[in-house]
């Protein structure tokens, strides 16, 4: 069963959005050489309860960090440590925030320094597929629609999708159903409605498709140690069309792009 929210609960959950969208803006700035991903942490979770929030990661399921920090060859679920940014460094952010009872999630990719054509051109599909999902978040659309948008993108231009992690459901809980592959069958799946709430990421490697989860339990690496990137946001399956409840700044009319793009 996919649960659907209200035009009211969407606010909720759209107020939730703001406060991962400018906690991202913030850790997107700070993503410079010799800097810890602990001090990307202690910041994100400082400005999270400052604005009223609650960071939705810290103790989930005993997850130590208010972010994923995940850099280079690791895909997600990067616990904030030691680790020093270098130039040349890709790294993968995931912000959830609770406001109020209602979560918002989102993800980017950031380079530092010069990464090279391969990292930019990785975090250019990643990201426009990510998008290209979203355009298919339309009543009377399938599920299978959203995942198919994905693996297309992706695989047309030669990169492979994380098989073995999802996108969800999302709204009072971080995850609900249903799960989002990012590979699929268009026209497969439940219908979408209005008021679904999804959690669309891409999680996009250079070489190989396969993953190893690390000795702590939680982090998530590629295989073959080639690069990888993440994209997310929350998006609303509206009358309208899809509605980005974690828009960044100049993300305000993306989605409006995207769909131009796709339809």
């Amino acid at each position: 069963m996919i649960g659907r929210k209200s035009p009211a609960q969407i606010e909720k959950m759209a107020r939730a959005g703001e406060i991962v969208a400018g906690c991202l803006e913030m850790l997107k700035e700070m993503c410079r050489p010799d800097v810890a991903t602990a001090e990307l942490d202690r910041a994100a979770e400082k400005f999270i309860r400052e604005h009223g929030g609650i960071p939705t990661f810290k103790g989930y399921r005993g997850y130590p960090a208010s972010i994923c920090a995940s850099p280079n060859e690791m895909v997600v679920h990067g616990i904030p440590g030691e680790y020093r940014l270098a130039g040349g460094d890709i790294v993968s952010l995931d912000v959830g925030v609770t406001l109020k009872g209602w979560v918002g999630d989102s993800a980017i990719t950031v380079e530092v320094g010069d990464a090279g054509k391969l990292a930019e051109r990785l975090m250019e599909v990643t990201e426009a597929s990510l998008w290209r999902a979203i355009a298919k978040c339309r009543p009377g659309n399938h599920l299978g629609d959203v995942s198919h948008a994905v693996q297309e993108y992706v695989e047309a231009n030669g990169f492979s999708v994380v098989r073995t992690l999802v996108g969800h459901g999302i709204g009072r809980k971080m995850h609900e159903e249903p799960q989002i592959p990012n590979y699929g069958t268009s026209g497969a799946g439940p219908e979408l409605r209005e008021g679904m709430v999804f959690a669309i990421e891409p999680m996009v490697n250079a070489g190989s498709h396969k993953v190893v989860v690390g000795d702590d339990h939680w982090a998530v690496s590629t295989a073959d140690s080639c690069l990888s990137a993440h994209f997310e946001h929350t998006v609303a399956v509206t009358a309208a069309g899809p509605r980005v409840l974690t828009a960044r700044a100049g993300e305000k009319n993306k989605s409006l792009e995207a769909v131009s793009l796709v339809w």
